[in-house]
């Protein structure tokens, strides 16, 4: 039987999701993830994003209160910027110009407590002035601008303000920033 690479991203990214949701009382799992708008080409790029989406998630979570307990599910995922076919060579160059092109996330939420639901939805995440804001993750994070946009989310819709930064997504090429 042969398992598709897209298949293989998709089971990577939940088994560290749901290896590291265990002791965190977070859980996130991928809905369709190859019908996301816009995921890197290469099939690492794609499984690295994915798993540093559910990495930041799980590292958000350790900031509930004890005995509650997050489940999201990841619909769609637009990433800060686009890729540039006509720049492609070795590595995806994704460039982002400020315009229409700012990280977009959409996921189902379900936040329990000792097993009742105390808050669930849909959220729709975007940042349209993600190039303007001060960002305090890395310029070598790939996931800066969703990791500040989630990090917002998080804090509007919890109550919680994260403290440090979750592990950087190092291994994607640099973006480049185009201002005119």
């Amino acid at each position: 039987m042969r398992i598709s690479t897209m298949a293989k991203t998709w089971l990577a990214a939940l088994a560290l999701a749901a290896g590291s949701s265990a002791w965190a009382g977070v859980q996130v799992t991928f809905d369709k993830p190859d019908d996301y708008s816009d995921v890197p080409f290469s099939s690492r790029d794609r499984e690295q994003v994915l798993a540093g989406l559910a990495n930041h998630f799980t590292w958000l979570g350790k900031s509930l209160p004890p005995g509650q307990d997050l489940r999201i599910e990841i619909t769609d995922v637009d990433l800060a910027g686009r890729e540039d076919p006509s720049r492609r060579g070795a590595f995806d160059v994704r460039v982002m110009t400020g315009r229409a092109d700012w990280p977009r996330l959409r996921l189902r939420y379900t936040l329990e407590q000792h097993g009742k639901v105390i808050a669930s939805g849909n959220a729709y995440l975007s940042d349209m002035s993600y190039l303007q804001h001060i960002n305090r993750y890395s310029s070598n994070d790939a996931l800066r601008y969703e990791k500040r946009m989630i990090d917002d989310w998080f804090k509007n819709t919890f109550g919680v303000r994260p403290q440090g930064r979750s592990s950087p997504v190092m291994s994607l090429q640099p973006r480049e920033v185009q201002r005119r």
